[in-house]
């Protein structure tokens, strides 16, 4: 667009009038770029090659300059909302409709992490998330899964607990993003390569932190776990949802190895997780003609999800559609609001938003 003024020349542009019509020309006080490009002109092709090639170079060296500086970034977009409403159509008072990113936006993630009751549904969420919906978040939101990511990862590095846990998560977003990353010339991720190849490296870092924790065995001389009653020990032991952990902690002594080895704890624990009907499709007889609970634990869990129980969930409010953490007040119109609200998994959160 020419200048509104008299003169519409740029500074230090004059125009000379020649045999082919007016050519504009850059006075050489001014020193300016267009000047040294006209001098390369005048030299032979080798020159502009190189001229040329330089021009790319510094223009690339800005670029990944910029989107380093931009990853490097700790801007926080962590909301104090305690409560959402959740809409799924457009009317003449409201419009559009609420995705998964602006709830993830809005809703304080950034504190709940940081309470032990909603810790778990937090992270189950991230890994949800990282299966499937990572590309239906939006840019902001894409950086606040990250930022709250990391602050997942610092504070399992103080804490050193659930460790096991969120190599899992970040095992499954870096496997996610390898797959991803060798689709962005279809624009399945948001932003550039250059920023998501630092992601990933971050997220390569993280895992080699949580490989190099040390676990101190605490200076306590009083009584141990099992300095305890054998009643007592079985009954704290079938307070565990994992497998996992019974077999771990049957590796610290040999007195709990044989504990960790109780068919009825290992029984309590299928019929904890699974139904009747999926037990009876996968049993699995040992040499002495017993069922064999502790093979059809692991094998029931490769066939069908764990039953999840959390201290405390998200709940939706089936009269006013409005999304809160357990426990949280909102502006409720119905009579007796207690019973209209119900507690969200994180997989029923996900399937909220999918219209």
């Amino acid at each position: 667009m020419p200048f509104l003024g008299q003169d519409w020349r740029s500074p230090g542009q004059s125009w000379v009038k020649t045999a082919d019509g007016w050519t504009r020309f850059l006075d050489e006080k001014s020193g300016g770029f267009m000047g040294d490009i006209s001098s390369f002109c005048k030299k032979d092709d080798h020159n502009k090659e190189n001229l040329f090639n330089s021009i790319n170079y510094d223009v690339a060296a800005k670029k990944r300059k910029k989107d380093l500086l931009n990853n490097k970034a700790k801007t926080q977009y962590f909301h104090q909302e305690k409560w959402i409403y959740v809409h799924k159509g457009s009317t003449k008072e409201r419009h559009g409709y609420c995705t998964l990113g602006e709830a993830f936006n809005r809703l304080d993630f950034s504190s709940a992490i940081l309470d032990s009751r909603r810790f778990n549904y937090v992270v189950r969420l991230l890994e949800l998330i990282a299966k499937s919906q990572l590309t239906s978040l939006s840019g902001i939101a894409q950086k606040n899964y990250m930022n709250i990511l990391e602050k997942v990862v610092q504070k399992v590095l103080e804490d050193q607990q659930n460790i096991r846990l969120i190599r899992e998560l970040l095992q499954t977003l870096y496997t996610s993003l390898c797959t991803l990353v060798q689709r962005v010339g279809k624009s399945v991720l948001v932003g550039n390569i250059n920023m998501w190849v630092h992601r990933m490296e971050s997220i390569l870092h993280w895992q080699q932190q949580l490989n190099n924790i040390q676990i101190t065995r605490p200076a306590f001389k009083g009584t141990t776990f099992t300095d305890l009653p054998l009643c007592l020990q079985l009954n704290i032991m079938q307070r565990l949802s994992d497998g996992r952990d019974l077999v771990s902690l049957g590796q610290v002594a040999p007195d709990l190895q044989v504990l960790s080895e109780d068919r009825l704890l290992w029984k309590k624990l299928c019929q904890y997780h699974f139904t009747d009907r999926q037990i009876r499709k996968r049993l699995i007889l040992s040499d002495k003609g017993q069922l064999d609970w502790k093979k059809m634990y692991f094998k029931l869990i490769r066939c069908y999800p764990r039953k999840e129980q959390y201290g405390d969930t998200l709940q939706l409010c089936r009269h006013c559609h409005i999304l809160s953490w357990k426990g949280t007040d909102h502006p409720c119109t119905a009579n007796n609001p207690e019973t209209c609200s119900t507690s969200l998994s994180p997989q029923e959160f996900i399937n909220l938003f999918r219209f």
